[in-house]
């Protein structure tokens, strides 16, 4: 790599967003391998928890973003506008969730919701505002099977390409729960402990070196 590229590189700044409550587990985990991936190749990342922001909604449907002064930008000010802003600016976009009851968490949705319409033109002829497109990856974990929800990722995946960039998803499923499943007070019989711990000692692994991966080639 020349020179002028590593600086180019170096210059790009990427948003990485925890929409699980965990931190240092699975969502987190594979979401800070994609951050250790994009750094280094020389990256900057800026994460954003978003269990630990002050309070938030979804979309309250006001249409001030339908506004030509405000276009593209959502006017909602609260917890994820400085979420929103540093996205807007950004290079490129990490976001990671765990499965819960089938979809993505109410985080998440909260800002899939504001991160998407926003960029929502209910125009045919240019259905999309958003004039700078970036690089997006999308993290999903689950205790259920990696395929259970390819759909609905696939889902997500074509919204994002459309409304934020061309998007990657990665999903890790039959991941460990508890360190211990022994000391829950119910017996959580759906389970097989063992096996759980080993997926994750030697599954898991190579999902976060794929998460590793993924993070560098969206720096690039």
């Amino acid at each position: 790599m020349d020179v002028m590229e590593r600086e180019k590189q170096m210059s790009k700044k990427i948003i990485a967003v925890n929409a699980g409550p965990r931190k240092g587990w699975n969502t987190d985990t594979l979401i800070m391998e994609a951050v250790r991936g994009a750094e280094s190749v020389g990256a900057q990342v800026e994460k954003f928890d978003l269990f630990r922001l002050e309070r938030y909604t979804g979309c309250i449907s006001c249409f001030g973003c339908k506004k030509e002064k405000f276009k593209g930008r959502c006017i909602c000010r609260d917890g994820l506008t400085p979420v929103l802003d540093a996205i807007r600016e950004a290079d490129g976009l990490i976001i990671g969730s765990p499965n819960y009851l089938g979809d993505l968490t109410a985080s998440f949705r909260a800002l899939y919701e504001r991160l998407i319409f926003q960029n929502l033109t209910y125009a045919v002829e240019k259905p999309c505002c958003n004039e700078r497109l970036i690089p997006a990856m999308l993290i999903m974990t689950s205790n259920a099977p990696d395929t259970m929800y390819l759909d609905k990722m696939k889902n997500y995946q074509q919204t994002m390409s459309a409304f934020v960039g061309p998007t990657e998803i990665l999903i890790a499923g039959d991941t460990l729960q508890l360190k211990d499943y022994s000391k829950t007070d119910w017996k959580w019989s759906l389970f097989d402990p063992e096996a759980k711990q080993k997926r994750h000692e030697t599954v898991f692994p190579q999902e976060c070196r794929k998460a590793f991966a993924m993070g560098a080639d969206l720096a690039r």
